[in-house]
């Protein structure tokens, strides 16, 4: 965790720190222009999919595997994309993790965030199940939170075949998909199942309800803009009533927070979203709710994926990979990245 003062009250410093600062203009240079020039979600993913690949190798895990699985009821099956670690440097029994990418509910997929995934699967010595979940406009509210408990049930029932810890199943995800871990958290919790060891949310999106203080402060000049957070709302949950964003399958800050999973939740000092993050915490443990926290004062919404070129991203990750590993019981695990080739 940093423990880096927050330089805002400093006039005229930057809050970034330089690595993440230069990291922040260049992404923002080559996303597209959601909610401005580029309205239409096809034409945001085509710019993000035209995209070369970063020039580092991703992290080596023991295999990977495109599968697909079934949907809800009525609905299409599901692609994921299954992640095991070396069985030599991380035999089970594992932690099965179902991971949620973000992307505003909107854009990202299964490339995006393969990096991400890697990393957990790997660090965690983790079998990873990452859910390619359906995307807004074309499929708003709910379809994405259906998926994503559909695919908890999918995981829960393959824990044995992807060498998984019964006791050790974890949801997590980051931004929208830190979103839909901490509603399908209390959906398995309302439904009587599956049980849940943790609940790891990276930025999360938790209460789209309102407007927080740090979405004025951090919203233009740290990549993620209220200009963009907007346009996506609009696309996940154009046509549900203002009053209706209280639901907790969109607000999960709105609900009932007691006898949930522990949680570890990951906030960002330069992002729009840290202050309702940082809330979704202390209503937690308000709520009885085991909750550690890494946050980072000069970090920006997306650093999580940036391992390879920032310390804050890499502290987090050990951070993530720590409370994950220590779902199972009775196992080691210094947040390090064995792993094997893959």
């Amino acid at each position: 965790m940093s423990t880096e003062a927050d330089p805002l009250s400093v006039p005229g410093q930057d809050r970034l720190t330089p690595e993440a600062r230069a990291l922040a203009d260049l992404i923002t240079a080559v996303f597209p222009d959601i909610g401005g020039a580029v309205t239409d979600a096809a034409e945001a993913r085509g710019i993000l999919a035209a995209h070369p690949r970063p020039p580092w190798d991703p992290p080596a895990v023991g295999s990977v595997e495109d599968r697909t699985i079934p949907g809800p009821q009525g609905a299409p099956e599901i692609p994921v994309r299954v992640y095991l670690p070396d069985p030599v440097e991380a035999p089970g029994p594992r932690p099965t993790v179902v991971f949620f990418h973000g992307g505003g509910f909107v854009v990202c997929d299964l490339d995006t965030h393969d990096g991400t995934a890697r990393g957990i699967c790997r660090g965690a010595g983790a079998a990873v199940v990452s859910v390619d979940y359906r995307l807004a406009p074309e499929h708003p509210f709910p379809a994405a939170v259906d998926d994503a408990y559909a695919a908890l049930l999918w995981a829960a029932a393959h824990v044995a075949e992807l060498g998984g810890d019964p006791d050790a199943l974890v949801v997590a995800g980051d931004s929208a998909g830190g979103n839909l871990s901490a509603v399908t958290a209390q959906t398995a919790r309302d439904r009587g199942g599956p049980a849940l060891a943790l609940q790891v949310l990276v930025y999360p999106v938790v209460d789209m309800s309102r407007a927080w203080p740090s979405h004025e402060t951090n919203g233009t000049g740290y990549f993620l803009t209220r200009s963009h957070m907007r346009w996506f709302e609009e696309q996940y949950i154009g046509a549900v009533a203002p009053a209706d964003r209280t639901d907790p399958r969109i607000s999960p800050l709105r609900g009932d927070l007691a006898d949930l999973p522990p949680a570890h939740i990951v906030t960002a000092g330069c992002d729009p979203l840290c202050d309702e993050g940082l809330a979704y915490a202390e209503a937690l443990r308000t709520a009885g709710v085991a909750v550690t926290e890494g946050h980072f004062p000069q970090a920006f919404h997306g650093f999580f994926g940036f391992g390879e070129v920032l310390d804050d991203a890499r502290t987090a990750l050990a951070g993530v990979v720590t409370a994950i590993a220590s779902t199972v019981k009775d196992r080691k695990n210094s947040g390090d990245d064995g792993g094997g080739a893959g």
